[in-house]
């Protein structure tokens, strides 16, 4: 089975893309998505966060997120706190998606991760696919979004790698400025890479 890191940086349309290689076959982990299973009431994350960070969770009413960031604001050596509940219990869930997705034959599993190349995970992937569109395009994508502003998505930006430093890092680029079905082109052609990798 043909691990793939799949990241981009934000407003590039990584969920959208990461639905299209579900379409094509790939068994896809979803990153964010399981850190919200893990924040939910009763999730496995919410009474050590309550633990470790007072007032921002417990496992009856799960994770406060807005709580926990404005913590986190107050106290930034509370991340190395809060990776070190949350890392592990990621680890053990994609594991256990690893597993599955092998149960069920799939030759393409694909991970869902926004900061792939910021935390290192790349190196534990076998292919890295970058989704990227022009500046413009992204900046209009993120700066429609609800809650959003400019000195926010600065700020996310400051997080991430430069998408050029993305793209010349990525074995596949996936351009998501021409659409949906453009992108699925993309896409299916990747997967046909990957597959005849295998062959």
């Amino acid at each position: 089975m043909i691990i793939v890191g799949l990241t981009g940086s934000i407003g590039m349309g990584k969920t959208t893309t990461a639905g299209l290689f579900a379409d094509e076959g790939a068994a896809v982990f979803d990153a964010d998505a399981a850190v919200a299973r893990l924040y939910a009431p009763g999730g496995a994350a919410a009474a050590q966060v309550g633990a470790a960070f007072p007032g921002c969770a417990s496992a009856e009413t799960g994770v406060d997120r807005a709580a926990l960031s404005a913590a986190l604001q107050r106290d930034p050596s509370g991340f190395e706190r809060l990776e070190a509940i949350v890392h592990p219990l990621v680890e053990a869930e994609r594991q256990a998606f690893f597993a599955g997705a092998r149960r069920e034959g799939r030759q393409v599993a694909v991970l869902d991760v926004p900061l792939l190349f910021e935390t290192g995970q790349h190196e534990r992937v076998d292919k890295v696919v970058v989704v990227s569109a022009p500046e413009d395009v992204q900046r209009e994508r993120v700066l429609s979004r609800e809650g959003m502003s400019e000195a926010k998505l600065e700020a996310i930006m400051a997080r991430q790698w430069d998408d050029s430093r993305k793209r010349a890092a990525a074995d596949y680029v996936i351009d998501t400025s021409q659409g949906v079905e453009a992108a699925r082109t993309q896409v299916r052609a990747v997967m046909a890479a990957l597959t005849g990798d295998q062959a």
